[in-house]
């Protein structure tokens, strides 16, 4: 049996850590709260976009524009989305077990310095890596955007599709592959974008319209938009995602280090209650012997 002394250092320690994670439990609750508020605001602007593209959808041709075009799949380009740091339980490790599915050519972009560890070390091909706030700021969010943009432009790849943990609620978030270009069909589109923001509208608008400028000219603007705040809201979503799970995490490290110190603080009253015994029949064993 250890010593007291050695049950009370245990205790102690168990104690620092009960702290430290009840502390980062705290930290990331508020940060998930901030992360989820952040993710509504962009609701109202998302179904502005799916009212105008509504207007659009049967006025376009797919060849107006890159970004709808239909072209043979050659590379892919994936957006993984991870953390920057681990203590989240098994989010990263969901989304690199997509990644170990990718079959075929395809080129990364990293946010997040988990994912790009695990890119190097795996030798996949990583063309670059950008680092995010815990904020999801857009003007960081923006920098990957545009580059990956500009590789789809340049025919160095033929998808951008996004790697990311999904939330869905406080306990349940999701690895998802999210495809983002090429824009093939509008109409489905706007369809699945009014079923994420919950919006009732029509999926299309028949009615009579005078665009000014062209429809074209208006798509061809618009669609960068798209493009910005699409992906802006995944990172958004794998934010909101990454300290729901910490705070899952360090709840249950927490009540771990609880159920740890009742077991502890039992085996040293044990402890204690043993040594007291013993020193009370070393003491009664001396006097019979006087």
């Amino acid at each position: 049996m250890p010593s007291t002394r050695d049950i009370r250092r245990r205790i102690k320690s168990v104690k620092n850590t009960r702290q430290i994670t009840k502390a980062m439990e705290l930290v990331a609750a508020s940060k998930m709260k901030r992360a989820q508020q952040a993710t509504l605001a962009g609701r109202p602007y998302a179904q502005l976009m799916a009212d105008m593209l509504a207007a659009l959808a049967s006025r376009v041709d797919a060849s107006q524009h890159p970004f709808l075009e239909h072209r043979e799949v050659k590379t892919r380009g994936i957006l993984l989305v991870t953390t920057n740091i681990g203590l989240c339980g098994a989010l990263n490790a969901n989304l690199f077990k997509l990644v170990t599915e990718v079959k075929g050519a395809a080129k990364f972009v990293a946010i997040g310095r988990k994912g790009a560890q695990f890119l190097a070390r795996t030798k996949r091909d990583l063309i670059a890596d950008f680092q995010v706030d815990d904020r999801g700021s857009f003007n960081d969010v923006k920098v990957a955007i545009e580059f990956m943009t500009k590789q789809y432009l340049e025919g160095v790849i033929d998808t951008i599709e996004v790697i990311y943990p999904r939330f869905k609620n406080t306990l349940v978030q999701t690895a998802t592959v999210r495809p983002v270009l090429p824009l093939t069909n509008v109409r489905e589109f706007v369809e699945n974008l009014r079923a994420e923001t919950g919006s009732t509208g029509p999926t299309s608008d028949d009615r009579q319209m005078l665009f000014e400028p062209s429809a074209p000219q208006v798509l061809e603007a618009l669609l960068p938009f798209y493009i910005n705040r699409m992906i802006h809201q995944l990172v958004l979503s794998a934010k909101a995602s990454e300290f729901s799970a910490r705070m899952v995490a360090m709840k249950t490290a927490k009540d771990n280090a609880n159920n740890l110190l009742d077991d502890l603080t039992l085996e040293y009253n044990k402890a204690r209650q043993a040594a007291i015994t013993q020193e009370i029949l070393e003491i009664a064993a001396a006097q019979f012997t006087a």
